[in-house]
């Protein structure tokens, strides 16, 4: 297993809908991620700095690289492309990898 962590940025005030939304989270998409070898994923929240923290693991053989075509994929990322969080000019969340320092099991 591969351990993936990056953040991303809410926009001032969208916690509570972001949360509402993940709360009801499509099974079409958490099929996708599972499919495309993402286990384990979590994500947290720093209300001071409105940073998302998420961490997942990967499967040695994952897809996720290839995640930003599927089409189930596109149409949350449009579903969340409200001003609810940072997006980038091609209709994705702004997400920034974080390099990993310290691990212990």
């Amino acid at each position: 297993m591969i351990r993936n962590a990056f953040k991303m940025k809410l926009s001032s005030g969208n916690f509570e809908e972001y949360k509402r939304r993940h709360d009801a989270i499509w099974p079409e998409l958490v099929t996708e991620l599972r499919k495309a070898g993402i286990r384990d994923y979590s994500i947290y929240y720093d209300p001071e700095t409105r940073t998302l923290f998420a961490f997942q693991k990967l499967t040695d053989d994952n897809t996720a690289d290839t995640l930003p075509r599927n089409p189930v994929i596109r149409k949350w990322w449009d579903y969340m492309n409200d001003g609810i969080m940072e997006y980038n000019d091609k209709n994705e969340p702004v997400s920034i990898p974080l390099a990993e320092v310290f691990h212990m099991d």
